[in-house]
Order: C-alpha cells, then sequence, then structure tokens
C-alpha cells in the first residue's frame, strides 16, 4: 500500500506528526511494535504523574490534621493499587489516541518497523510475517530506552529500570536510586513518600544537575527534609546479587562504602532506539549515537526523517511533539521556522515541582552577559501559605544592557503549570517592564514570577 506520509513508532513525536500530517490532507500511517502513545503514554510521563498524584494523596492524608481534618484509624500505601491505578490512567490515555488515528483516518499498522531502500517500510507482525510499504517521505520516530551501564546490568528485580519500577508488586524496605535527573528524583520522591528509605546516589554536584545552582540546593533540602538520604559527588561501582540483597558499592569523595538495599533503581539516563531499524541499509546518517538531521528533521537521505529522542535535543516529550509538526509542515510546503531550542521548558515532577526555561545564572554569565537577578520565595507567598507549602521560589535572570529575559528558574508546588508564562514572553521578546505591568491574579503561586521581576528591577513590594 501507498501512503504519502509513513511514522514509525507513536510517542509524542510519532503520533503527533501523524495527526497533524492527517490534518493538512496526506494519507498517513503509523506502525507501532507495541502500545500506542509510547513511552511517554504507557511507561513514562503519564504514569508516573499518576503515581505522583498517589504519593500526594497519600501525604495529605497522613497530614490531613494540619488542615483541620480530621481521619479515624490508619493510613496506609496500597502500592499494588496505585500501580493498579497508573495502568488504567496508561490504558485510557492508549486507547484516546487510538480513537484520534481512526478519527484523523489513520493506518494504524502493528508490527516492528524496519526502513528500506526506497522509501520503503518493512513491518513485521506478531506471527514474524513480513509486509512492505510505500510512502513518499517516512519519519522515524522510535524513541528510546532506559540507558544500562556495564556495572549496572538491568535484570528486573534486584536492579530495574523505569518500566520495572512503574510496576512493581511488593514495597521495599530501601532503595538505591542511582542518578537523580528527573526520572531518578521523581521516582525517588515516589518512594520515599510511600514510606520505603531511599539512598539519592548523584555522579555530579548537585541532584537535578542541568537545573539552575539555586535550585538544586533547595530540591535537596526538600529531600533531606522529607528524611531521604542524598549522596552528591558518588558513584556506584559495583552491585552483588547474589544473596537475598542489594550489596551495594558506592564511591564517594571521601572514600569506598557499602549500602544494603532491596532494590537498585538506574535512572542514569537514556539510549535511542536505532539498532535494527535499517539506518545502515538506507545509509543514514548516525553521530555520536543520534540521527543527524537537519532544521526540518531530514536525514543525510531524501525523503527520510527522524524526530523525537532519536536525534538531538532535549529528550522530552514535547519536544518531540514540536518537531513532528515542525517536520510535517515542511513538508506540505508551509512557510515555518526552526524550533528554538534556547525556549524549550522542562519541568520535574518532585514535591516541590521543579520548571525552568533558558540559561542559568551560570549560563548567563559564562556567555558574558551583566545580569539582573531576581528571585522571590514563596515564604512570602500568601497562596503557598494557605496551601500549606511554602518550600521554593522563582528566580528570573535577565539581561542588564537589553532587558532580555535570559532565563526563568522555579521550584515549589504547580510550578510546572506556571513556566509556560516564561516561555511564551520570551518567545514574544517581552520586556521586564511588560511582566510588571501584566496583571497577576492574587492569591496565586503565578504572581510570584511578577513579584521575582520586580526583583530584579528592585521594584519588589512583598519582601
Amino acid at each position: 500500500m501507498k501512503y504519502d506520509i509513513i511514522v514509525i513508532g507513536s510517542g509524542p513525536g510519532g503520533y503527533v506528526a501523524a495527526i497533524r500530517a492527517a490534518q493538512l490532507g496526506k494519507k498517513v500511517a503509523v506502525v507501532e511494535k507495541e502500545s500506542v502513545g509510547g513511552i511517554c503514554l504507557n511507561w513514562g510521563c503519564i504514569p508516573t504523574k499518576a503515581l505522583l498524584k498517589s504519593a500526594q494523596v497519600f501525604n495529605y492524608a497522613k497530614h490531613a490534621g494540619d488542615y483541620g481534618v480530621s481521619i479515624a484509624g490508619d493510613v496506609n500505601a496500597d502500592l499494588p493499587e496505585m500501580v493498579k491505578r497508573s495502568r488504567g490512567v496508561a490504558d485510557g490515555m492508549s486507547k484516546g489516541i487510538q480513537f484520534l488515528f481512526k478519527k484523523n483516518k489513520i493506518d494504524l499498522i502493528e508490527g516492528y518497523g524496519k526502513v528500506k531502500p526506497g522509501k520503503k517500510v518493512e513491518v513485521t507482525d506478531s506471527i514474524n510475517k513480513a509486509a512492505d510499504y510505500e510512502a513518499d517521505q517516512i519519519i522515524i520516530a522510535t524513541g528510546a530506552r532506559s540507558r544500562e551501564l556495564p556495572n549496572l546490568k538491568q535484570d528486573g528485580k534486584k536492579i530495574i529500570g523505569y518500566r520495572d519500577a512503574l510496576i512493581l508488586k511488593d514495597k521495599p524496605d530501601k532503595m538505591i536510586v542511582v542518578g537523580s535527573g528527573a526520572i531518578g528524583s521523581e521516582f525517588a520522591y515516589f518512594f520515599n513518600s510511600i514510606g520505603v528509605e531511599v539512598i539519592l546516589v548523584e555522579f555530579l554536584p548537585n541532584v537535578v544537575p542541568l537545573e539552575d545552582e539555586d535550585v538544586s540546593k533547595q530540591l535537596a533540602r526538600s529531600f533531606k527534609k522529607a528524611k531521604m538520604k542524598i549522596m552528591l559527588d558518588s558513584s556506584v561501582e559495583k552491585v552483588d546479587t547474589s544473596g537475598k540483597k542489594c550489596k551495594v558499592t558506592i564511591k564517594t569523595k571521601k572514600g569506598t562504602v557499602e549500602e544494603e538495599a532491596d532494590i537498585v533503581l538506574s535512572a542514569v539516563g537514556i539510549a535511542a532506539n536505532l539498532e535494527g531499524i535499517g539506518l545502515e541499509e538506507v545509509g543514514i546518517k548516525v553521530e555520536n549515537g543520534k540521527v543527524v538531521v537537519d532544521d526540518f528533521y531530514q536525514t543525510s537521505v531524501p525523503g527520510y526523517y527522524a524526530i523525537g529522542d532519536i536525534v538531538h535535543g532535549p529528550a522530552l516529550a514535547h519536544t518531540a511533539s514540536h518537531e513532528g509538526i515542525t517536520c510535517v509542515e515542511k513538508i506540505a510546503g508551509m512557510d515555518v521556522e526552526p524550533l528554538n531550542y534556547n525556549n524549550i521548558p522542562a519541568c520535574t515532577y518532585t514535591v516541590p515541582e521543579v520548571a525552568s526555561v533558558g540559561m542559568t545564572e551560570k549560563q548567563a554569565k559564562e556567555a558574558g552577559y551583566e545580569i539582573k537577578v531576581g528571585k522571590f520565595p514563596f515564604t512570602a507567598s500568601g497562596k503557598a501559605s494557605a496551601a500549606g507549602n511554602k518550600d521554593g521560589f522563582v528566580k528570573v535572570i535577565f539581561d542588564a544592557r537589553y532587558g532580555e529575559w535570559l532565563g526563568c528558574h522555579m521550584i515549589g508546588d504547580n510550578v510546572t503549570e506556571i513556566i509556560a508564562e516564561a516561555v511564551a514572553a520570551r518567545n514574544l521578546e517581552t520586556t521586564a517592564h511588560e511582566i510588571l505591568k501584566t496583571v497577576h491574579p492574587h492569591p496565586t503561586m503565578s504572581e510570584a514570577v511578577m513579584e521575582a521581576v520586580a526583583a530584579a528591577y528592585d521594584e519588589v513590594i512583598h519582601l
């Protein structure tokens, strides 16, 4: 069968590209070997947020008395039921994407997709039967998987990755989480919240090491306040799984220590899914584990495109979605601009949440900017006080000479819902004055953005 566009992979890059292409009048097919929605909907963004919500409800229940609410009897965290709810949420979202495919007349081809010369895709189904499909354009969106270190080989039982962590049947007594990026920090927070003793091991000097240093230090304080043990400048050298428990050897600045745990969760990044999908046969160029593409995601071979975690850029669901839209709109002949990778927000859904966009203070100084920095703590926020969690702040960074908004960094309740204001404002080249003159509702967490901008320009009222 001949299509205008075939997309390999139905994650947030692939399914969004397919739907946008269908909207533009293209005949589209999507090849998917597992579940529609990819890792994000089935094993990443969505089910993890469902678990995190369960942890938040559990913590509210434990501290109900702080809000004047009495709960009779013990409050317990039922991990199997939390997992069941999480899987239900993921399944519902996946079915929603299947509905959108039908609505937009997109053909779903189930099986393992492999690109071939001549703009063909070979799809092998569950009974090992292969069939070829042709298209004018092929978009590869095969995503990524949990990266494995040689000394942290995942066995799915004692040394696990994020997929295993999402479906644990029993709550462990103790867990060591290796890596404190978004995935590691979120799982560390979740398991700590439901009563698991957690040690978070990070190779670099700060947790969430890509964030502004002030944010990293605040998250570490919040984690420690929740009785989580954090080991920075540390690395797991080996794990002995021969006994009932894992014996973990950890190298620190002060020497080597040993810790025991029921489970070791490896969260040391992701690896792009490039193997066995035909790149070599077609002649598609790969560098440093990523497919090489131009500004509109065409590979080194005309007619073949790549988006999402398999190309260079932030490995984030919303990045992949916008890459997919940009890619198909260019294919359709629309006048589109390349995606601005300097204005993509990052979010971590711990408690407190972390959200950021643009340069950190350190990056701005290293780039040679003379800067104005403003910070507004949530201890001074009426909404944060009323909600009962005052941890965190909003920090803004401006170029002192021209007033360009260089970066915005937040940590606190619901900041992942607020960061889009800074993203939109930076996209519109908004000045500090315009933010100050924009009326922010009170009481909200979002007014802390206005207050932080005011602090940068010595106009802050509530500090």
